[in-house]
């Protein structure tokens, strides 16, 4: 099978041909055999490129796999083989889930507990950007901060892959959602999204802008910061939040870690979620489980959308990473395997 080889840690945007370059593309490695009389094997029809891919190939990523390994967490695709136990799932079975590495293959192998069928009627190359971006987010935020109808959302980064979740998600349970992004085309997909208030933090001053909008609407400030970006942006959020808000930490794209002062944190009793998504499969895995699954319900009544912003074949991977590095995704990049049959739901 094909499969995107990470053989040593560096930059993903290089050449695959040249000699530096981190990533390899092997034309043969083996195809993953079922393990258990529970495992299932997946025919990947599309891989979502997530942030921490590209840290994690850099060497930069809190989970460092030894080398050499295929890269790749979220997917989405057909069942290919199903183990002597399995009774939930069939060859044929359109279903999507993710993985700690191994999705940038053309197979990949799970056990039956870490699979979910692809509702009937969803898009499965869009199924594949879910879990990780919309599992984030709407842990993020239903489950820890358990944003509620009527409360202002701030989503900084809102044009990347967990800022449009984070809209979307907020918008679906009835928050006032702020967003913020750079250039105008991301501004006007912002509004389209049904953002009450969108900032161009490349023209406008950002606590002026949402200040502003704030008292218009005649609310006090921000119930809720969703922040995977971090640095200055931070700081000047935090001049925004109401007493007793909530700020959940997704990550650093801009590169620099915030410091939230804690004695303002006391005063103004905020409360302060740290929000790694993939360690709840090892210490709460029933609440990833659970979001997932109405994540999917909520894509099968059309309540949230993947925007994919640009496929890339596997031959492609240091593009669809560049497109990341340079911030010129709205929404989700994906590798499609063209050669994998595209399936709908039987459900």
């Amino acid at each position: 099978m094909e499969a995107l080889i990470c053989r040593k840690l560096g930059d993903p945007t290089a050449s695959l041909d040249a000699e530096e370059s981190a990533l390899t593309v092997s034309k043969s490695h083996p195809i993953p055999q079922l393990n258990s009389p529970t495992a299932v094997r997946v025919r990947v029809r599309a891989t979502s490129l997530n942030f921490a891919n590209f840290l994690q190939i850099t060497g930069k990523y809190q989970e460092k796999p030894p080398l050499p390994f295929i890269p790749g967490s979220d997917y989405s695709g057909t069942v290919d083989a199903v183990g002597t136990s399995i009774t939930n799932f069939k060859v044929g079975d359109a279903v999507c889930s993710f993985a700690a590495v191994g999705s940038f293959a053309q197979f990949i192998v799970a056990d039956e507990s870490e699979l979910y069928h692809v509702p009937q009627g969803c898009d499965v190359v869009a199924a594949s950007a879910l879990p990780v971006a919309y599992g984030t987010s709407h842990v993020a935020l239903v489950h820890r901060a358990q944003l509620s109808a009527g409360q202002v959302l701030l989503v900084l980064g809102a044009a990347g892959g967990v800022g449009v979740s984070a809209v979307q998600i907020g918008k679906t349970v009835g928050a006032i959602v702020i967003a913020v992004a750079r250039g105008e085309e991301k501004v006007q997909f912002l509004k389209a999204l049904g953002s009450d208030h969108v900032v161009d933090s490349s023209k406008e001053n950002v606590t002026e802008s949402i200040r502003g909008f704030l008292k218009g609407s005649k609310r006090k400030g921000v119930d809720v910061l969703y922040d995977p970006v971090g640095g200055k942006l931070t700081k000047e959020s935090l001049k925004l939040l109401n007493w007793g808000a909530q700020i959940l930490i997704i990550g650093f794209a801009s590169g620099e870690v915030p410091v939230v002062p804690a004695n303002i944190a006391l005063v103004k009793n905020w409360t302060i979620h740290g929000l790694y998504w993939g360690s709840h499969k090892i210490n709460r895995p029933r609440v990833l489980g659970d979001s997932l699954k109405e994540l999917l319900s909520w894509m099968s009544k059309g309540l949230i959308s993947v925007n994919i912003s640009q496929t890339f074949t596997i031959h492609e991977a240091n593009f669809a990473f560049a497109a990341i590095k340079e911030r010129k995704v709205i929404g989700k990049v994906v590798i499609v395997f063209d050669n994998a049959p595209t399936a709908k739901s039987k459900l």
